[in-house]
């Protein structure tokens, strides 16, 4: 019998991703694992209403709350140990953090990304500043990638990884949809799956699937 997974959900925004894994959780996906908290780096955004709909706890840890990264993420770290989480997904959390949150949940932060990394990685590549760059160089395949949060950005072990056409009349827009819809909302939730039953194992900076 596995033991109860606490997930924590972070959300800065609509909560695309947060739904595709709470539509997961309720077909049993997870086993044990339970959304247990929704936490959001700004009130009003319609993910603190996805949670409310199904009955999630929500918080709201509001950034421009603190003078510093530093405060911040320490204020965020010990909000999930209060929650006795287990495993944090950053879900849209366009919010930066620094070491303290991965200090505390070494190898227990997922992310997901909008591309096939490393390719269109890093500082500054978030939202639809990924799928316009994606498109200048003209690139054929794109798609999204689930990785290890650690403190240099989208630079963690890859966990999952899925690949989506690029097709010659895209815009970033229809770019970004696209991929959520067959890379992201799939490989997620498969992700979150694996870690919950204990199958993830790190080593080398690379991810180990038993």
């Amino acid at each position: 019998m596995l033991s109860p997974v606490r997930i924590a959900v972070l959300v800065s925004g609509g909560g695309t991703n947060l739904q595709a894994l709470i539509d997961a959780e309720k077909t049993g996906m997870f086993g044990a694992g339970k959304i247990s908290l929704v936490l959001a780096s700004k009130p009003g955004v319609y993910a603190l209403e996805r949670a409310t709909n199904n009955g999630i706890p929500a918080k709201v840890l509001p950034r421009k709350a603190f003078e510093s990264i530093a405060d911040y993420s320490k204020a965020l770290a010990d909000t999930l140990q209060e929650e006795k989480i287990d495993l944090v997904v950053l879900a849209g959390f366009l919010t930066i953090i620094d070491e303290q949150v991965f200090e505390a949940f070494p190898y227990r932060i997922l992310n997901v990304h909008p591309a096939l990394i490393p390719s269109f990685c890093g500082k500054g590549y978030y939202g639809l500043h990924v799928h316009e760059a994606a498109l200048a160089k003209g690139v054929k395949i794109s798609g999204a990638t689930v990785h290890f949060v650690t403190p240099e950005c989208d630079a963690g072990p890859i966990v999952l990884q899925k690949a989506v056409d690029v097709r010659q009349d895209d815009t970033p827009e229809t770019l970004q949809q696209r991929i959520m819809e067959e890379a992201e909302w799939k490989i997620l939730p498969e992700a979150v799956k694996l870690f919950c039953e204990g199958k993830l194992r790190v080593s080398d900076n690379k991810v180990y699937i038993d």
